[in-house]
């Protein structure tokens, strides 16, 4: 049932994704630009960032089982930040500092600076961490439906196992293979238009 099972668990996924990767790119900025914000928030990150995402769940869906899809929306955002968070640190410290004093030297403002220089010599950087981020939002949507929904890929994948019927049973994990494939293939095609000058730039590159 392609409105009863695929289309809600593609909005928990696009909605996670898409949260995960605001927080990820707006925290992370701020945090690569900064070294006493980065040793100061480093230690919490890493240690959200070890928790293995059943470990969560639980808490997850007592305080918020009751909010509509919240939960599981709310569940994929937190799992997917970590890997564009992390990648966006970075991305920003990994920038050529000649790239940013050069900036400061004409003057350019402090906001300028982040949009026309850092963000775009951190982008490659950050779009490998949205790329995992999104194939991770595939596997926790999986596990947010399979404990705590009553619709989706992953409670089709449920109740075909507590009932033996095999085919949905199969159905869904390939449905959840395709999902993901697709999602992956979408995003790769996006980044090859929105990243064409970093190829570019690459090949020009004096080897």
């Amino acid at each position: 049932q392609f409105g009863s099972d695929v289309v809600p668990s593609l909005l928990r996924i696009l909605l996670g994704f898409g949260i995960a990767a605001v927080l990820g790119v707006g925290l992370g900025i701020p945090l690569g630009l900064s070294l006493w914000a980065r040793k100061l928030a480093m230690p919490h990150i890493e240690y959200w960032r070890a928790m293995p995402p059943p470990a969560l769940l639980p808490i997850s869906i007592i305080l918020l089982h009751s909010i509509g899809n919240l939960q599981k929306v709310s569940f994929i955002a937190f799992f997917c930040l970590f890997p564009i968070l992390l990648n966006t640190i970075d991305g920003v410290r990994g920038i050529d500092p000649t790239l940013v004093e050069t900036a400061r030297s004409y003057g350019v403002p402090r906001h300028a600076l982040v949009r026309r220089v850092v963000f775009p010599a951190a982008l490659p950087q950050i779009s490998a961490g949205m790329r995992l981020s999104l194939s991770l939002a595939v596997i926790i949507m999986v596990v947010s439906e399979y404990f705590s929904s009553t619709n989706g890929v992953g409670y089709v994948l449920l109740i075909s196992k507590n009932t033996l019927q095999l085919g949905p049973m199969w159905a869904a994990i390939l449905l959840i293979g395709l999902l993901g494939y697709l999602l992956n293939l979408a995003y790769m095609l996006a980044e090859r238009r929105f990243l064409a000058w970093h190829r570019g730039w690459r090949a020009a590159a004096p080897q």
